[in-house]
């Protein structure tokens, strides 16, 4: 018997086994497993009413809410493809993604009124509009709520589903900046849930606080896997650690993901204010640099377990998880934090190995550096109508990271450095070379050079190093307003150093490594 696989089953079992639990809490109101079922049926009924064809695009920009959560499945079940756009991108970045992967329907947060008639100002392609929430003033587009209560009640017509077809489109910045339209299938996002499962553990008794938004990395694989076993998913709509704590404490949350600067963000208010938090039983930490003595900072605030973690957008994402193995049960306390800081070891069906410039298998010492390399039914299909992404990061049936790491004997991988130049600066990634070349459009700049820089809220930031043309005068805060204009706020270089040149090797490329090694002496080696 061959089934297809698709995380659609993953609802229709929440349904059926865990119908009468509440399945999701979004402020004041809350919706059982069943009620769950019902509108994410409705939404594709909407969605086949706006003309919705098989393979279509599906855009959502919102904040974290039960219509994100139930476009995973209402989408997807109309047989279209979601396409979550990241809300903290600049209405010009925004524009370039829609033209590109053009979606035939958005659903748009009424709060991101503004921003969506920036990308409308910009694009070329016009989707039909659908608000989250009120409509705004002077538009006459169609409400989500509306949507759904004019939708056809039941099941929608089933789909024939391919568990190679795409169901989800991420988009992410390459080296270039341009941005990359990741493609994952049923199958990988079917499998990445079970290896999750496998890897946390998960039951219907765990209830997730949703601190990654759901736009950003396929919301680190939560959506199908707490799905799955009935849990409960928490929204919180924009990150904020005293309502996030106060969510802990109200509704028995007893997992959290979030990168080192909302880790950092707890554990300052905890300095203030007291909660609850004995339901708590795990706080995984990715994106971004963690270190032993956070983990140990943080085990001791939180009460509960803090490890590391690993994976990209194209692999649906998480890898490997820095989880304990029994064999190193008499491992010494600061062995053990040290190891749960690390990017953790590979989870059931990822293979992991990292090789050398020629592509060769190195070893597993803790000591010998390669890139970093994955091989799973997790892994995307490729890049949306880029195929010579997708060749340049495939080769030798192997997915290239990018990254750099080391792998010890027990299997468990560090992450040492990065091949790609991407800055990640409080779990996001900017690309060093697009505010690179927006700094060289300002006439007075000859050449420029961006790098991360420690940070210890963001854990780094972008700052420009730049040299000027001949008699040319600029100043910190023009260069920076310069960037203000045409980037989003957090790819905005926070500091500017001017410098009369910048140092080059002997093929006149800019020494960046060199530049960037000046500002990280007597600081821990920027990781992923």
């Amino acid at each position: 018997m061959h089934i297809p696989l698709t995380p659609l089953h993953f609802l229709q079992r929440a349904v059926q086994l865990h119908g009468r639990k509440v399945g999701i809490v979004d402020g004041e109101r809350r919706f059982t497993y069943a009620e769950l079922g019902e509108r994410a049926d409705q939404l594709a009924n909407g969605l086949l009413g706006l003309g919705i064809a098989r393979g279509d695009r599906v855009a959502v920009l919102a904040f974290n809410s039960h219509p994100l959560l139930e476009a995973y499945f209402g989408v997807v079940a109309a047989g279209g493809i979601l396409l979550p756009l990241n809300i903290r991108l600049s209405p010009a970045e925004l524009a370039r993604i829609i033209d590109h992967a053009e979606p035939k329907v958005m659903l748009v947060d009424s709060e991101l009124h503004d921003t969506l008639v920036g990308i409308e100002g910009l694009a070329q392609r016009h989707p039909a509009i659908v608000w989250i929430g009120e409509r705004p003033a002077a538009r006459g587009e169609p409400t989500y709520a509306g949507l759904l209560q004019g939708a056809a009640t039941g099941s929608p017509p089933p789909v024939d589903i391919d568990e190679d077809d795409i169901a989800e489109l991420f988009y992410t910045s390459g080296t270039t900046g341009e941005p990359r339209g990741v493609m994952l299938s049923h199958r990988s996002l079917a499998l990445h849930a079970l290896s999750m499962l496998i890897a946390f553990q998960a039951s219907d008794r765990d209830v997730q606080l949703h601190t990654i938004p759901l736009y950003h990395v396929n919301g680190w694989g939560t959506p199908q896997g707490i799905t799955a076993v009935g849990g409960t998913h928490v929204m919180l709509r924009r990150f904020d650690p005293g309502e996030a704590l106060r969510l802990v404490q109200a509704e028995g949350v007893t997992r959290i993901f979030a990168v080192p600067t909302m880790l950092q963000m707890l554990l300052e208010q905890l300095g203030s204010t007291s909660y609850d938090l004995s339901t708590l039983e795990l706080v995984d930490v990715g994106g971004a640099p963690l270190s032993a003595e956070v983990v140990k900072r943080a085990e001791a605030a939180l009460g509960c377990q803090v490890i590391g973690g690993y994976g990209l957008t194209e692999t649906s994402p998480i890898v490997a998880l820095a989880s304990s193995k029994q064999t190193l049960a008499d491992e010494d306390e600061p062995a053990r934090l040290r190891r749960q800081a690390t990017a953790g070891m590979p989870l059931v069906g990822v293979e992991l190995a990292i090789v050398d410039v020629d592509d060769r298998p190195l070893p597993w010492d803790g000591q010998t550096v390669g890139e970093v390399v994955v091989r799973s039914n997790v892994v995307t299909t490729g890049y949306w109508a880029d195929g010579a992404a997708t060749e340049e990061a495939f080769r030798n049936g192997w997915f290239h990271t990018g990254d750099l790491g080391t792998i010890d004997r027990e299997g468990y991988l560090l992450i040492v450095d990065r091949k790609k130049d991407i800055i990640i600066s409080g779990g996001e990634n900017i690309s060093s070379l697009q505010v690179e070349r927006v700094l060289s459009e300002h006439p007075a700049v000859l050449e420029c050079v961006v790098v991360g820089v420690p940070d210890q809220r963001w854990g780094e930031v972008p700052k420009a190093i730049v040299a000027l043309r001949d008699n040319a005068l600029a100043t910190e805060e023009e260069l920076i307003d310069h960037c203000r204009a045409r980037l989003s706020g957090f790819k905005i270089p926070k500091s500017v150093a001017i410098e009369d040149e910048l140092p080059k090797g002997g093929t006149g490329k800019i020494l960046k490594a060199q530049l960037r090694q000046r500002y990280w002496r007597g600081h821990a080696k920027r990781v992923n």
